[in-house]
């Protein structure tokens, strides 16, 4: 099923649901207008899941599951290669559709599907080498066996901001683990992951293995609650997150999380400054527009280089091209909506109004031929108090905080004092004082003088309120395995 294409690009856009191998339209949930962030306009009206639908996906996933663990380890090993494939022969089209979900900048786009594909391979890889273990039994001679199983049928509720991120991380695991999927996308960005489905089906993996179901909510919330959903796979933000576990409370259904952060980059004086600002501009204001989990929004910096290291970022900052996300030459897009774009503009008039720091520069919205789109300016508050709203919440634009530190047991501890533990970045010439810091800061993931690159080698996920679960690495494949002890009695 398709919809009429953007005003910024002619591309196809996939809009119904895909339920055991069919796109189904008039579904029970609606349909939603699919607004392009970069001009304002409706670009496609998308169906929406409700429990019907939400129900036949789950359905189908149980008859695919079953097909799909009928097959050898080889023969699925072989379709998720293939899968892997299409998806790096498709890597144009997936990286347009990706901007026309969220507007993501096309110098990016691609990047997204790539990475999908990169998780997808090398999950694949695991499903002929995944193996159990036996143990010893105390005074006893049985046999004792703990293999690790799928759970069947996997719910993975993927955010606006990067949907084709989470197809890498969660549902490449999910797959090779043994299970299969209903996947949620939001109905704000579901071109991409209705694209995947329909690659899923092209390769040849059983109708039913990977269901697409964009919807709000309430279809969300039917996806959580339905009793042959085994285990939920969440990103997104806290609130939701509380939400969803307290619904899957009633079928003790486990859930796993991957949340929102409010990182701290931490440049230290002897850190190379013109690189450690151009990554705390990317990884900071301008990425994505600071609509990432990943945003290094606290930038701390030590106090003999903080004068220095500020002209060096904001250089970067206001010196980077904003505009339609189409052209190759822009490096900053839109933010997601309307109503993004008028919560950033509180977040920045309080942190003014209230003197949380002072504005360097950026905190309106853009004029002129980009006025119909939902532009802002890279914004920069300096020596922002630490326990202020500005420097605590976590605002999802292009927003972000500096501020000094004296030592290292200061960086340390305004690095750590937030609610939030996804990423921490690290920016020394020192690989003592590297190691050092990074072991004492409480977070999932630490980067040292790089960008948060997320591989498929490495787990990814955070501490305290930035989630549960772990993305990538054999981790990520436990995610989605429960596991069994067969204990055979020997005379």
């Amino acid at each position: 099923m398709t919809g009429t294409s953007s005003p910024a690009a002619t591309d196809v856009l996939p809009t119904g649901l895909l339920i055991g191998g069919e796109w189904v339209t008039g579904s029970s949930g609606g349909t939603y207008d699919h607004i392009y962030p970069a001009d304002g306009r409706p670009n496609a009206t998308v169906e929406l899941a409700g429990d019907a639908e939400i129900d036949a996906a789950v359905r189908s996933a149980w008859r695919a599951h079953r097909e799909w663990i009928s097959h050898t380890p080889e023969r699925r090993r072989d379709l998720m290669i293939a899968l892997a494939d299409a998806m790096r022969d498709d890597i144009e089209r997936l990286g347009r559709l990706n901007v026309h979900d969220f507007a993501v900048p096309i110098v990016m786009s691609p990047g997204h599907a790539a990475l999908a594909e990169g998780f997808i391979r090398y999950y694949a890889g695991y499903i002929d080498k995944d193996t159990g273990t036996s143990t010893p039994v105390s005074n006893k001679f049985d046999v004792n066996l703990i293999e690790h199983e799928p759970y069947g049928v996997v719910g993975i509720i993927a955010p606006w901001n990067g949907p084709l991120v989470v197809i890498g991380l969660n549902v490449a695991a999910a797959l090779a683990a043994g299970n299969a999927v209903v996947l949620k996308p939001s109905e704000i960005s579901p071109f991409t992951p209705l694209r995947f489905g329909e690659l899923c089906l092209r390769v040849g993996m059983p109708a039913g293995l990977v269901n697409v179901v964009p919807s709000g909510p309430e279809g969300g919330a039917a996806l959580v609650r339905h009793p042959g959903v085994r285990k939920i796979h969440f990103t997104g933000g806290g609130h939701t997150a509380r939400a969803i576990i307290t619904t899957a409370a009633a079928n003790l259904t486990p859930v796993a999380t991957e949340l929102g952060g409010k990182s701290a980059n931490i440049v230290f004086a002897d850190a190379d400054l013109d690189a450690a600002a151009r990554l705390a501009a990317f990884q900071g204001p301008l990425g994505q527009a600071g609509q990432s989990c990943a945003c290094g929004s606290r930038i701390l910096v030590e106090a003999p280089v903080y004068d220095e290291f500020m002209a060096k970022f904001l250089a970067v900052v206001t010196s980077a091209p904003v505009g339609d996300p189409f052209d190759p030459a822009n490096l900053v897009g839109p933010v997601v909506s309307q109503a993004a774009t008028d919560r950033i503009l509180q977040v920045i008039d309080r942190a003014v109004a209230d003197r949380m720091g002072e504005l360097v520069t950026g905190g309106n919205r853009l004029g002129g031929d980009l006025a119909a789109g939902y532009y802002l300016e890279p914004t920069v508050f300096a020596d922002v108090d630490n326990r202020s709203p500005l420097a605590q919440h976590e605002t999802f634009g292009p927003v972000v905080s500096v501020m000094r530190f004296t030592d290292e047991a200061e960086a340390v501890a305004i690095a750590n004092d937030t609610t939030f533990g996804l990423n921490a970045f690290v920016q020394t010439t020192d690989l003592t004082k590297a190691h050092r810091i990074a072991r004492q800061l409480e977070s999932g993931s630490v980067w040292i003088n790089r960008n948060s690159d997320i591989s498929p080698q490495s787990p990814y996920g955070g501490y305290k309120q930035s989630g549960t679960g772990r993305a990538g690495g054999l981790e990520g494949l436990r995610e989605f395995q429960q596991v069994k002890n067969i204990r055979i009695g020997m005379p």
